[in-house]
């Protein structure tokens, strides 16, 4: 969609077939619904600029047809308006300078962290994590999940919907609770309450209570499952729970949280197992645990590998 005809949508200057093409594709994606928002925030905020006489928004508005195909015939009004506004838009930089785009970051390194923001909510990083979230946020709740494992607490706000941006996946919430996990090209998405709406380019699904996503590098489709145990939540209980989960599985998360790098051999691979374990046990004393739970299992110490087998 080119800007120039959301331009003239937003300043009512399009005609009934413009707005009917304009609205079909704001109901493709929430990301369009989005950029709507963003260019009419940077409209408000450039007539705050007080740009002068000696621009030259004749010329400006030329240039700004120059990328377009369409050569309409606008009133003179439109030219003038239009041309500053393309004045804006062509510069992000004013964008953030006015601090309507501008990020705040928040890290985490050794440490699980809780942070309040502006609206309320609340959120829970846990190590090596990183989001931004908008510097206006209470008009404009938006986050960008760059890596790491983040729980959400939500504040209900019906009139301002939640967003969450991960590479090419949008996460849509009112009021709700949710965990987010996204390491290594792989996102996963599990909802403890509430109601929470997942969109990857044209798939979108919506998950409930104890329903999870999990959408790789190469998904083109999203499909939710049931949640089985509540591993994804051990940095916020301090607990590893598993519930017939596989040995795999278990094992994976403990390295994710100790730094470990615990093998699985094949004679293993298919084992499942129910146990409880603390976080704040050691490394060895949790394994201890999982060859006293399955009494057949071995383990062996490779440098720093530690290779289990049955």
């Amino acid at each position: 969609m080119k800007d120039e005809l959301l331009i003239k949508f937003l300043l009512n200057e399009s005609n009934s077939e413009e707005n009917v093409k304009v609205k079909n594709w704001l109901a493709l994606s929430d990301e369009n619904t989005l950029y709507l928002s963003q260019l009419q925030k940077i409209w408000v905020e450039s007539k705050k600029l007080n740009i002068k006489n000696e621009v030259d928004v004749e010329a400006a508005w030329l240039k700004f047809k120059d990328n377009t195909t369409a050569k309409p015939i606008f009133s003179n009004t439109w030219v003038r308006i239009a041309a500053v506004f393309a004045l804006i838009v062509g510069s992000w930089s004013l964008y953030i300078i006015y601090n309507v785009a501008s990020y705040a970051d928040v890290n985490t390194n050794e440490k699980v962290l809780l942070q309040t923001l502006p609206d309320g909510s609340e959120l829970t990083l846990n190590k090596f994590s990183h989001v931004k979230y908008a510097n206006n946020f209470k008009s404009n709740r938006s986050i960008r999940l760059d890596s790491g494992d983040v729980f959400f607490k939500v504040i209900k706000d019906k009139n301002k919907p939640f967003l969450i941006e991960i590479n090419k996946v949008t996460v849509q919430v009112v009021g709700t609770s949710f965990n987010i996990k996204h390491l290594r090209q792989r996102t996963e998405v599990v909802v403890e309450t509430g109601i929470v709406k997942v969109s990857l380019g044209a798939s979108e699904v919506l998950l409930h209570k104890g329903e999870k996503v999990i959408i790789t590098n190469k998904a083109v489709k999203l499909d939710k499952a049931m949640v089985k145990d509540q591993l994804y939540a051990y940095y916020r209980t301090n607990l590893f729970m598993a519930d017939n989960t596989p040995l795999p599985v278990l094992t994976a998360i403990l390295n994710e949280a100790y730094g470990s790098k615990i093998l699985i051999d094949d004679s293993a691979k298919d084992l499942t197992i129910s146990t409880t374990l603390l976080y704040n046990k050691s490394l060895d004393q949790n394994l201890k645990l999982i060859l006293e739970t399955l009494d057949k299992l071995k383990i062996k110490r490779n440098q720093n590998e530690i290779i289990l087998s049955y």
